[in-house]
């Protein structure tokens, strides 16, 4: 399947490219998230005419990525959680708790943007959180989890 893509898209290329991608990637991700159409030749000549301003709202949300970027770069959290002795938390500090502490911070984060590579926290400590923001934008931020007393 062909199709043409809206806006740069991780691994498959950039705005405005015409790849070839598995039928189902296409009818189920691509084209009902806006960022792809089916590359038809109508659809070829309306993206042509339309490239300019897809690529002015494409440097925008890039523009907007990199400011997010650094305000959640200069954030140092803590969330408290009990834990017992020797460190190890009673439960865990997953994506949804990262979130509500950074918006007390005053921080929008969203749940799909955080990366968390081992999963939900299980430990107190120092971690560094991995945001992505876009897909030319990723950052990270401080979290420190400390035991209750």
């Amino acid at each position: 399947m062909d199709v043409i893509l809206l806006e740069k898209v991780a691994n498959l290329g950039d705005l405005g490219d015409r790849v070839s991608v598995k039928p189902g990637f296409g009818r189920n991700f691509l084209v009902p998230n806006g960022k792809a159409v089916l590359a038809t030749a109508d659809r070829i000549a309306e993206f042509e005419t339309r490239r300019a301003d897809l690529e002015k709202a494409a440097a925008v949300r890039l523009q907007q990525a990199q400011t997010r970027a650094e305000v959640i770069q200069k954030l140092v959290l803590e969330v408290t959680h009990q834990a017992g002795e020797e460190g190890k938390l009673f439960g865990s500090v997953g994506m949804t708790d990262i979130i509500k502490v950074a918006a007390d911070a005053g921080v929008t984060i969203e749940k799909n943007e955080i990366k968390l590579s081992d999963g939900a926290i299980r430990q107190t400590g120092d971690f560094e959180i991995t945001v992505h923001l876009h897909t030319d934008v990723v950052t990270s931020f401080k979290l420190t989890i400390v035991a209750e007393s």
